[in-house]
This record gives structure tokens, sequence and C-alpha cells, in this order.
């Protein structure tokens, strides 16, 4: 069996988990603290980022977008209909640059932060945590609207967010705007499009590893588990 190395709130590590779930393919879990920068993950990932894949023969694959491709040429080339990644290379292109805007540009501008100040700052403790940095909560909450109402057009124009299928681009933005509905960071109710489209991803057999998710200290939002939110 694979195993991720992950963190429950990082959407690029929720990422790999939908991917891996949307092949119906189990993996084994590690919870890993990045900032604790343990000597053992250190020699699987020098830049002790995550999500890491251990893979065949023990081969660490690192990094969500290089996992995912990694994913697509192993087992996604075999799944035809089902498969995450396009065949036309504009497609391909398409669904590439909506993973980028959610795991990349979306984190840098929301994600990671209220991850960060809400979150792991507690759990961190001499290891970088402190008092949340209301500026900076302040500062991403204000961010948070225009990636809903960019969703919210994507989903209102096109049957997937990338196109007539799902793929990486619809589970790189589950995987982000899963972790902002666990911190109840978002009025779905102004945003119908995003959260018919958000609902029908939450409903997928995929998704429910992440339902069952908790952090310890920081329980979900109440309508976290409800796919009738």
């Amino acid at each position: 069996m694979l195993t991720l190395f992950h963190h429950p709130l990082y959407a690029s590590c929720r990422f790999i988990r939908l991917t891996f779930g949307e092949y119906g393919e189990e993996i084994a879990l590690i919870e890993e603290r990045p900032w604790a920068r343990r000597k053992e993950f250190l020699a699987l990932n020098p830049a002790g980022t995550i999500p890491v894949l251990l893979a065949e023969g023990d081969h660490a694959i690192v990094g969500a977008t290089v996992i995912a491709e990694y994913v697509d040429e192993t087992r996604g080339a075999l799944q035809r209909q089902r498969r995450l990644m396009a065949e036309d290379s504009m497609a391909r292109a398409e669904i590439r640059r909506l993973v980028d805007w959610y795991l990349v540009k979306m984190d840098n501008e929301v994600t990671k932060h209220l991850v960060r100040e809400r979150a792991l700052k507690p759990l961190m403790g001499g290891e970088g945590g402190g008092s949340p940095d209301s500026t900076a909560i302040r500062a991403a909450r204000a961010n948070v609207r225009q990636h809903l109402k960019y969703t919210n057009w994507l989903a209102a124009t096109r049957d997937w967010l990338a196109g007539p299928r799902l793929s990486y681009a619809d589970v790189a933005a589950a995987g982000a705007l899963s972790v902002l509905d666990y911190l109840g960071e978002i009025e779905w109710r102004e945003f119908e499009a995003a959260r018919d489209w958000y609902s029908r991803m939450k409903s997928r057999p995929s998704f429910r590893s992440l339902i069952n998710d908790r952090v310890r200290g920081l329980s979900p939002a109440s309508h976290y588990a409800d796919l009738d939110f």
C-alpha cells in the first residue's frame, strides 16, 4: 500500500487524498507536522514540505502536482472516462491552470494564512507558534470572496470547473475549499452555483475520509459533515 505524509488542513494534501479516492485506491496516511522538521521525514524530503508520497519501491515523490502527474501516468491513463486529466493538450492546460489557481494562488492569498493563524499556531509552540496575527486573518478573509466569485462563475458556466468532465481542477478546488469549509470561512448562500458544485463534490465517495477529519483543538464548522448544507 502506498503511504502519504500529509496534514489534514493542507489543501495540497487533501487534493492528493481526493485523487486516490476518485480512483478507488486506498492509501496509508501518516500525519506530518512539517514545522517540526523530523529527521526521518527530512531524509525523505530535505525541503521538509508536504505532501510526500512513498510510492512503489519506497521511492519518495514530493509535491502535490508532481504526485498528481505520477498518479495520472500510473493510474489515470487506464481509467478512460474516469481519468482526471484530459487527453486534449488545451484541455490539459486549462486543468493545470486551475490546479495552480487553487493550490498556489488561493493558498498564498487565503488558505495557508487562515490555517496557520487559526489552526496551526496553537500546535506549533516554540516551532513558530504564538498568538494569531489578526492582520493576516483580515487580509485572507478579504480575499475569500473573490475566489468564491470566480469559482461561482466557473460552476455556473461549465458542467465541471474545467469543462465537461470531472478533472484534477475540481479535485484541487474541492481540496482547497474544504479546508475553508472546515474552518467555517465560507458564506455558501451567496454563491449558489459554487455551493451546488461543492455539494456534488462533497457527496462523492472520495470525500468521505475528508468529512471524518478532525484537528485537535479545533472542531469543524457545524455544517461541515452535512451533505445538504
